[in-house]
């Protein structure tokens, strides 16, 4: 049920991606405007990147129910940054009919088996101050804050 993206699941990723922009917008649209975070041909490049997976959650059917968009960050050599490889959960997002059936979770545990494999020190992401569910979600799996972002407005 958790496999690779496919240059065929772009459409899909697409609508996916619509919806996280849509709950961010409505919650921030002084920052957010409605639209997607990356292009078709920007999602295919990222497909075909091994170094930074995409990986579906499908229906039986082979239709893409959620995915994870994982990045590799490593600071080799950095002045002050130990030279530790993260994965970064770039996006998370399961479409809206099917949440709260263990979608999201099966997808973040997938990621986190994929880092153990591949000698990954640690996960970060980023979750917006807007979004409660997310937190409660990304809480409810243990992650804990690493920095705080913050604001003024002027």
């Amino acid at each position: 049920m958790i496999r690779r993206a496919k240059v065929k699941d772009i459409n899909r990723l697409i609508e996916l991606l619509k919806e996280v922009c849509l709950v961010h917008h409505n919650g921030r649209s002084d920052i957010f405007k409605i639209g997607t975070k990356y292009t078709k041909e920007e999602l295919e490049a990222k497909i075909k990147d091994d170094l930074n997976p995409i990986f579906v959650y499908t229906s039986d059917e082979d239709i893409t129910l959620g995915y994870i968009f994982c990045e590799t960050i490593q600071h080799t050599n950095d002045n002050i940054l130990t030279d530790i490889k993260t994965l970064y959960i770039d996006d998370l997002c399961v479409d809206e009919e099917y949440r709260g059936k263990g979608i999201g979770k099966s997808l973040y545990y997938y990621a986190k088996d994929y880092a153990k494999k591949n000698g990954y020190y640690n996960i970060t992401l980023n979750v917006w101050e807007l979004n409660d569910s997310a937190k409660r979600f990304y809480s409810s799996l243990g992650l804990l804050p690493l920095k705080t972002y913050l604001e003024e407005k002027i």
